[in-house]
Formats: C-alpha cells, structure tokens, sequence
C-alpha cells in the first residue's frame, strides 16, 4: 500500500514513530512535511497529503498534528476525503471498515509512541466492510460530496 504521511511542527516528532511503523508494516511512505519545528499551518499541509490522495499517487493517508482535530477538519473539506481522529485502537480500524476512511488524524500532544505504533497498524491492517449497510452509508457520504 502507499502511505502519504502528513505533520505540522506539532507532529512532525510523532511522525517519524509513524513512518517508521509504516515501513516496518511493508508498506511505502511519501512524507509531504513538515520536516522541523518551525511554524506551519496544518491546512496547507492537509491539501497536499489529500491532494496525493486524489491524484492516486497514495492509497491512504495519516496526518499528526497536535491534537488530529485540525487535521481532521481540513482533511474533511476536501471533496472525496473521508478523515477521522483516531485514539484508540477500535477507531482506527473500525473508521476504515465501517466508514471506508482514507486519512487518519493522531495527536502527537494526545497519544505517545507506543500507542501510535498500534493506531497505524490498525488502520492500516483494516479493509472496508462488504456489509451491505456500510456500503449503503458510504455511498450516502458520496452523495454529501456531490452537493
């Protein structure tokens, strides 16, 4: 799978736990920044990790700011995003199997390391439901879009 990886200076630390456990899942990493502690605005950073997204260079993506509120949100302005902050295990893939998420939000102020590690492997290692009713849904956040 392609994993485009996204942080603003409040993440940017976390990240580098994510990409590692990215990588060690098998999987390839496009990291689009930031890249050091100077101030960036996580809005910036989540269009062009969606952007991948939308151009098919990645198949999903993780973004960590501080919180992965922010993250969400501007994720989740982009038509065809699905984005969710993910703290627990059970989020991380359940957002995928029943909400067919394509990028996930952590909070690099909320969950350390080891937890992280367990987020992205959840996510990751997580398909979208054939359940009829999970499809039907996800078809209804398409139709949202399309409005």
């Amino acid at each position: 799978m392609r994993v485009v990886i996204g942080s603003d200076h409040a993440g940017w630390i976390l990240k580098k736990t994510v990409i590692e456990e990215v990588r060690t899942l098998g999987h390839e990493v496009e990291d689009v920044g930031s890249f050091d502690d100077k101030p960036v605005d996580f809005p910036d950073i989540a269009r062009q990790l969606t952007g991948k997204l939308k151009a098919g260079q990645a198949d999903r993506g993780i973004m960590v700011c501080g919180t992965g509120v922010g993250a969400s949100i501007a994720a989740n302005k982009i038509k065809g995003i699905r984005a969710a902050v993910c703290h627990d295990v059970h989020s991380a893939h359940q957002s995928v199997e029943h909400d067919d998420v394509n990028v996930m939000c952590i909070g690099a102020q909320i969950v350390g390391p080891w937890l992280a590690r367990d987020l992205v492997s959840a996510y990751l290692k997580a398909e979208f439901s054939t359940d009829e009713d999970c499809r039907r849904r996800v078809e209804k956040l398409h139709a949202l879009d399309a409005e």
